[in-house]
């Protein structure tokens, strides 16, 4: 078996009809799982990236998908395109924004709730409506046992503590607290917590890390562009934003940043 010398790791948040920031349609999102599924990519979880920066093999061929935050599209629509092709993603959750009730409806169930643009979604939460545009525990569920997710700590608040609180004591001790709250909320909900975590808007430095690691969080995921190496710092993984395109548009990103000097010299480019 061939050996993957890089691990490109993707970055969605939406997957809605609903135009806007951030948002792949369902159609184009269906045609880049289809690319990966018909070019025989291998669609990795968290653990198997651990491995692969702890210096383990993964297949040449391997790829992350991730999502942020933990909109209710992402099981409404990429859920099942994920079940349709037996691809697998992670959603990085805001922990304090997920709710009770009842699993609603995802694509081929009948009628299904409206899934807003990101603008339309950032008003609910402030409206106090997150349940309307965010997912419920019971859908964190239902992603799970079908194999189509797994889930990860995006913190309980999704809030910049650097912007709101200018005292660095009390701005790690803020941040300290809202990563405790995402830890116990994913111990209650789904039996277990992991060491990984996506920062809210990519934002980390020394003393952020260093709260995390005291927090148990040994993998942390930035907005950086780049690909994941054998010797890329588990506190500084990279990851490359996904636009609203096709197959034929991911499968050209998704070669190059599997070659590590054909990224690089990307990189340097740009």
């Amino acid at each position: 078996m061939n050996a993957a010398k890089a691990v490109p790791v993707l970055m969605y948040h939406h997957v809605s009809p609903a135009p806007g920031l951030v948002t792949m349609t369902p159609e184009n999102f269906r045609a880049q799982v289809r690319w990966l599924a018909k070019h025989d990519y291998t669609t990795i979880g968290c653990d198997q990236l651990a491995r692969f920066l702890a210096g383990e093999s993964l297949p040449a061929r391997s790829v992350m998908l991730t999502f942020d935050d933990g909109y209710l599209d992402n099981y409404v629509h990429a859920h099942p395109i994920l079940a349709e092709f037996g691809l697998h993603a992670v959603l990085f959750v805001i922990t304090g924004q997920l709710g009770a009730g009842p699993a609603r409806a995802s694509a081929g169930e009948g009628a299904l709730p409206p899934t807003p643009s990101h603008r339309d979604c950032a008003a609910a939460v402030t409206a106090g409506r997150a349940d309307d545009v965010m997912l419920r525990w019971s859908e964190v569920d239902r992603m799970r046992a079908a194999g189509t997710f797994e889930f990860h700590s995006h913190t309980h608040s999704h809030t910049r503590w650097d912007r709101s609180e200018a005292d660095p004591a009390t701005r790690h001790a803020r941040l300290a607290s809202d990563l405790a709250l995402s830890r116990e909320a994913m111990q209650q909900n789904l039996g277990a917590v992991s060491s990984h975590l996506c920062w809210p808007q990519g934002y980390h430095d020394a003393g952020y890390r260093a709260t995390a690691r005291a927090a148990g969080f040994t993998h942390l995921y930035t907005v950086d562009r780049g690909t994941c190496l054998a010797q890329t710092p588990t506190e500084g993984i990279p990851r490359i934003a996904v636009k609203d395109k096709g197959g034929f548009w991911l499968g050209s990103r998704v070669r190059m940043y599997g070659h590590p000097w054909l990224s690089s010299l990307y990189g340097r480019l740009r």
